[in-house]
C-alpha cells in the first residue's frame, strides 16, 4: 500500500495544499508554468506552502520534516552539506539558514575530493563565517565523520594528494590551522538527525 501524501501547489489554477493527487493534477495538468510538489505529511506540506517554490524543487520530500518534530533542531541555526561527483569527484559544499532555507555561501567545485572532505571544509567555513559575522549559534552536519574531524581538529581522509586536488588539500591545511588557534565551544558543532528530521536543509538533492 502506498503510504498518504499532500501535494502543495504553488502555482497553478488554485493553489494550496491539496489531499489527494487527483485534486492536485486539477490544478495543474495543462497549466503553463505549473509549480508543484508531494510530501509526506500535512504539516510538512503546510509547512512548504508558506515557502517559495525554488527551497524544495529537486530536494526530497522529507526536507521538511524537521518542522513537524516533537524535538526540533534548535533555532536559529546553519545546517551545511557537500556534494561530490564522484570518490574522488567534483565537489562542493554549502551553508544555509536552517529555518528558511536561504543559502549563507557556496565553495567549489574543486576537482578530485571527497563528501566527508566538504563535510568537514563546510563546517569550519561555517565557524569562520559565523566568527566574522559575530554569530554563535549551532551548525548542523549529517556527517558524523566530519564533526569528529572537527573536534580532534584534523581531516583524517585517506585521499589522496594529486596536482589536480592541490587547491583542496591548501583548504584543509587551512581548515586545521584555525581549529588550531581557535577553541570549538561544546555543542557548537551538532549531528542533523536525518531519521527524524528529514533531509538536511542543505542538502543539493543530488541523491
Amino acid at each position: 500500500m502506498n503510504p498518504k501524501k499532500y501535494y502543495v501547489v504553488w502555482r497553478g489554477r488554485k493553489t494550496g495544499v491539496f489531499a489527494t493527487w487527483t485534486e492536485c493534477e486539477a490544478q495543474v495538468k495543462g497549466f503553463a508554468g505549473a509549480q508543484y510538489k508531494s510530501f509526506a505529511s500535512l504539516a510538512e506540506a503546510d509547512a512548504a506552502y508558506l515557502t517559495k517554490y525554488e527551497q524544495h524543487v529537486g530536494k526530497a520530500s522529507t526536507s521538511g520534516l524537521w518542522r513537524a518534530a516533537s524535538v526540533p533542531p534548535i533555532l536559529p541555526s546553519l545546517c551545511v552539506d557537500a556534494a561530490c561527483d564522484g570518490a574522488p569527484g567534483k565537489l562542493e559544499y554549502r551553508a544555509v539558514n536552517t529555518e528558511t532555507g536561504e543559502q549563507l555561501f557556496r565553495a567549489g567545485p574543486y576537482a578530485e575530493g571527497t563528501n566527508n572532505v566538504g563535510e568537514f571544509l563546510a563546517i569550519v567555513h561555517a565557524l569562520t563565517w559565523q566568527e566574522k559575522h559575530n554569530l554563535q549559534i549551532p551548525i548542523y552536519s549529517d556527517s558524523q565523520n566530519a564533526i569528529l574531524w572537527t573536534n580532534v581538529g584534523r581531516c583524517r581522509t585517506k585521499l589522496q594528494r594529486t596536482p589536480k586536488n592541490a587547491v583542496l588539500f591548501a583548504l584543509i591545511r587551512s581548515a586545521e590551522n584555525w581549529l588550531a588557534e581557535n577553541q570549538l565551544p561544546e555543542g557548537k558543532v551538532r549531528k542533523w538527525e536525518t531519521k527524524i528530521w528529514g533531509e538536511n536543509p542543505a542538502d543539493f538533492g543530488r541523491k
